[in-house]
């Protein structure tokens, strides 16, 4: 029997297994938050696939997404970020990832961790939608609009409420899976 799954993510073998087994599934861990946030602006403007694919390059060349080690990137590190091909080379995006490090850390010292600021939005808990279709998935929400500006004030960049509601979609605090797809049971409970 056949398993059903959101449309988006095809029948690509690396967007499938992504959709199985990471998509929705609620991220409390600092490190996996932080690499989503990265990844996810990243892919502003570009196809979610496009940066899975560059996901592990992204990975050699972001130190792991270590925001300890990025925060204090330099120049020279910029300039070799800008020469690899393997990762999407847009300079405001690599500048960005480094602000975004330092700012992650400030909300890390001023909450505790990430985990506790971002999941604060939503009580700890995911928000179960029940959607029929991905024609009724929004790009974003009120809450996404909410979150989004409150990043911007604490200094973080590319975090428009459409980035916003996708880190929400991908590292769990909603889940999006369409009400058919075999994965919206096994993470509305």
């Amino acid at each position: 029997m056949t398993k059903i799954r959101c449309a988006w993510c095809g029948d690509d073998p690396l967007y499938v297994s992504y959709h199985d087994s990471e998509w929705g599934v609620p991220v409390k861990d600092d490190a996996t938050l932080f690499e989503f946030l990265i990844l996810e602006t990243f892919q502003a403007g570009l196809s979610w696939i496009t940066v899975l694919r560059k996901r592990d390059n992204f990975r050699k060349a972001f130190d792991d997404f270590d925001y300890r080690v990025i925060a204090k990137y330099d120049q020279a590190k910029i300039d070799s970020l800008l020469q690899d091909a393997g990762i999407i080379r847009n300079k405001l995006k690599i500048r960005a990832t480094i602000t975004n490090a330092i700012a992650f850390m400030e909300v890390q010292e001023e909450f505790g961790s990430f985990s506790n600021y971002i999941w604060s939005f939503v009580d700890g808990k995911p928000i179960v939608n029940s959607f029929k279709s991905m024609k009724e998935i929004p790009a974003n929400t009120a809450l996404s609009d909410t979150i989004s500006k409150d990043l911007k004030k604490r200094g973080f960049k590319f975090v428009g409420t459409t980035v916003v509601y996708a880190h929400m979609q991908a590292t769990g605090m909603v889940n999006d899976h369409v009400v058919d797809c075999f994965r919206y049971r096994a993470l509305s409970t």
